[in-house]
């Protein structure tokens, strides 16, 4: 089997340590990428050593104790951050999470022990090879996720695994063995106990994995414990003629179809969230009044409830609010959409709209192709770069104010009036040409004040 490429700047650290009488090896992510056939860019070492010997052997370089009483130390050298572990036993894990004692070990099994998932659980030195005791190399060639040893014992252990469980399988498009898939079920609940960060940085990794959308679909009643929004949408028949998908299995198709950004795959799974709660039925068929208004609250509620920043939340609400919104092809109707949304925001709003109208029946097999005309003409358009904003405008406060505007709040109207004159094309941005505009509209303001 190939051997690691490690940078000079690890191998010193793992000889240093071997010099030192110490073993030392590379643990995790980086092991499980290269055997993956992709080249690892973070390396955690794992090692004999205890944290009080690790800062005695690199007493020259700056050490942090990042994590000492749990065996971890950060090593800076040259310039480059390094975090070093003892090799450990864990048990206890009262409250679901993690380890109520914590025993620092001479032995890289016992280590690898204690880990997650059996691609997670590989060790490897170049002095000596690969250490695999739960067959993780076989795992990662035959595409399988598995709990290292008892999955119920791994699970109860630490709730959060069962949720990076599915996110692995999602990110890697690996497969769930039935052993550890069934543990998942049975002790689904205890993610409720795990903090919202855990849960949301989890969430956005499996969203922005290659099968999110299979995974969403394969088990919602597991992703349903954290939110429990998502469980109406099982199997909901919507019962109208311009959806041939249950609401579950739409949603998991407009989640595939969007870029693999955080904000547009949370956006896609919450944008129909409300559907049920707004679901009426007539001799047409099935209604979803005040669908989208209802979802943007919800998903709201639930990026708040997941401690996600600010800035993915707003655009998340944004998206839900606005998907459903008729996109025309009209260089007036864009230029104000760009005004109101902004470009990216209005990119995002043909991505999620797209995704969404190539999810529908063969009723609406024209829509996707007419949303991507709509998208190219939408990139012609800020491409000649046009004035969409106040300060776009090449005219400014103070030259409505030299033509005898009083400063004061009547300035911002104006000047929104000539940009709504410039983006519907009634003048060009010229300043003669908006001095004139901006005289006929403080004279007609004149005239009915009089």
């Amino acid at each position: 089997m190939d051997k690691i490429n490690i940078p000079d700047s690890v191998l010193n650290i793992i000889y240093t340590l071997e010099r030192n009488k110490h073993s030392a090896f590379l643990v995790g992510g980086c092991v499980r990428d290269h055997l993956l056939g992709v080249t690892p860019t973070d390396f955690d070492i794992t090692t004999s050593a205890c944290p009080w010997e690790v800062k005695e052997i690199f007493s020259d370089c700056q050490v942090i104790p990042t994590g000492e009483k749990h065996g971890t130390v950060t090593v800076i050298s040259s310039g480059t951050p390094f975090e070093i572990t003892t090799f450990r036993l864990e048990s206890g894990y009262s409250d679901g999470r993690h380890p109520d004692k914590i025993e620092f070990s001479c032995s890289i099994e016992d280590d690898l022990a204690r880990r997650d998932l059996t691609v997670n659980a590989i060790a490897y030195s170049p002095t000596a090879g690969f250490v695999d005791p739960y067959d993780g190399i076989e795992d990662i060639k035959h595409r399988i996720i598995r709990a290292v040893g008892d999955p119920k014992r791994r699970f109860a252990e630490d709730s959060l695994r069962v949720l990076r469980a599915l996110r692995f399988s999602s990110t890697l498009s690996f497969e769930i063995e039935s052993e550890t898939e069934k543990e998942l079920f049975t002790l689904k609940d205890g993610l409720k106990r795990i903090s919202a960060e855990k849960i949301y940085t989890e969430l956005k990794k499996l969203l922005c994995g290659r099968d999110a959308g299979k995974i969403i679909q394969k088990y919602p009643e597991i992703i349903g414990t954290v939110i429990p929004e998502l469980l109406p949408m099982i199997g909901f028949d919507q019962k109208n003629r311009y959806h041939k998908y249950d609401l579950l299995e739409h949603t998991v198709r407009v989640v595939d179809g969007v870029p693999p950004l955080p904000h547009l795959r949370f956006a896609a799974l919450l944008h129909d969230v409300e559907k049920p709660s707004t679901f009426t039925l007539d001799s047409v068929g099935g209604h979803f009044y005040g669908h989208e208004k209802k979802s943007g609250e919800t998903a709201k509620a639930i990026m708040e409830r997941l401690k996600a920043d600010k800035d993915t939340r707003d655009k998340v609400v944004c998206l839900v609010l606005n998907h459903g919104l008729v996109l025309q092809k009209d260089n007036k109707f864009i230029k104000r959409c760009l005004n109101r949304y902004g470009k990216d925001t209005f990119r995002d709003i043909i991505l999620l709209s797209l995704s969404d109208n190539s999810a529908l029946s063969d009723l609406c097999s024209d829509r996707p192709e007419k949303i991507r005309e709509i998208s190219l003409l939408t990139e012609n358009i800020i491409s000649l770069e046009p004035c969409l904003t106040i300060k776009d405008l090449k005219i400014d406060g103070n030259d409505l104010i030299s033509l005898g505007l009083t400063p004061g709040k009547d300035i911002g109207t104006v000047l929104n009036e000539i940009l709504s004159a410039v983006i519907d094309g009634d003048t060009e941005n010229e300043k003669d040409l908006l001095i004139k505009k901006a005289e006929e509209i403080i004279r007609i303001k004149i005239q009915k004040s009089r």
